[in-house]
């Protein structure tokens, strides 16, 4: 893990307290991402993870604490879902430059780095799901971010996908030289893509680097026998054809 102390902080949460109906959706909430590193927000349905990336995008504001954010930031989203009727005219070229200010030009580096360039003639609601995602994960790169905001990004992927994808935003932090605020409830594969790992419910229950964190009460209370799936780690020599899913090699899973 890189040492955070010496990175630019893009977003901070400050002691943020966010109510809806008078019941506290998240309380006493701190946390901060740094340029240059991947942190995973992870808790159960309800957590509080929503609310949390509301108050990271601006789209709403806490009722106690305070959220900053570096001025003039350019930031990345890529949404849990979306849903689109297969007969709606909409490319996927298209619908990446419904980014405001996004060129034909932009939009074909975004989709080579992500492997959708073969795609962007394609209706959006015909994608399979890998291809869904990683349109998305297109769309939110193309003005080259300063924060990548994604939930749920392995959202309907199936494990080989969702290691590949993992392994490409990995690459991508690499080369923006971005942070990456990563949300999810699933243990499985996410924390071996991570460098630091904010454990949610209501409150943060527990932070801190993944190998570290594992052994965290906290953690334990709030997974239970779910946690064991925490450092899966998988290894292959192959490559997935995202067209047609095909397997060039043997792989293997450690």
């Amino acid at each position: 893990m890189k040492q955070v102390q010496a990175l630019k902080t893009l977003v901070e949460l400050d002691h943020v307290t966010r109510r809806f109906d008078g019941r506290a959706a998240i309380q006493d909430v701190s946390l901060a991402v740094y340029r240059g590193e991947v942190v995973s927000l992870m808790g159960p349905n309800g957590a509080g993870k929503s609310t949390v990336l509301k108050l990271v995008l601006g789209l709403d504001r806490p009722d106690e604490g305070r959220v900053t954010l570096t001025p003039d930031m350019v930031i990345g989203y890529m949404p849990q879902r979306i849903s689109i009727d297969p007969l709606f005219p909409l490319s996927v070229e298209r619908f990446i430059r419904l980014r405001p200010g996004v060129s034909r030009a932009d939009v074909r580096i975004a989709a080579e780095r992500v492997g959708v360039t073969a795609l962007l003639d394609s209706l959006m609601g015909t994608l399979s799901g890998g291809q869904l995602q990683r349109v998305l994960l297109a769309r939110a790169i193309v003005r080259k971010p300063d924060l990548l905001v994604l939930d749920e990004p392995v959202q309907g992927v199936d494990v080989t996908g969702q290691v590949e994808l993992y392994e490409l935003i990995g690459r991508l932090r690499a080369e923006f030289d971005c942070g990456v605020l990563m949300v999810s409830h699933d243990l499985h594969l996410v924390m071996a893509a991570t460098d630091r790992v904010i454990c949610l419910n209501g409150h943060i229950c527990c932070s801190g680097e993944p190998q570290a964190i594992t052994s965290d009460p906290a953690y334990r209370a709030l997974f239970g026998d779910d946690a064991r799936l925490a450092l899966y780690t998988h290894a292959h020599d192959h490559v997935h054809d995202e067209m047609c899913g095909a397997d060039t090699g043997k792989g293997q899973e450690t």
